[in-house]
């Protein structure tokens, strides 16, 4: 599995609990195990959801669903070069 399967499936588990669509990262927050120190992982990248949040600029909400919210956390990894 690639390092950004790997992301994505662990994303998926943890945001996928979320109630959608989400009209902001505060919608995502009670699915969260440890709060904003939650981490996901992905071959030997980690980001913990602050991470997330500080490194993509809070991302497009509203997301209609989870996968377009994953896509968006992936493809912005990416473009900064941290994926």
């Amino acid at each position: 599995m690639s390092e950004r399967d790997e992301l994505a499936t662990n994303l998926k588990e943890v945001f996928g609990k979320a109630n959608y669509p989400v009209k902001s990262v505060m919608d995502l927050m009670p699915v969260l195990p440890q709060g904003p120190m939650t981490t996901f992982t992905g071959g030997d990248k980690s980001f913990t959801a602050m991470d997330l949040s500080t490194k993509l600029g809070g991302g497009n909400f509203p997301y209609d669903d989870v996968d377009a919210l994953i896509e968006d956390i992936l493809n912005g990894l990416e473009t900064s070069g941290l994926l």
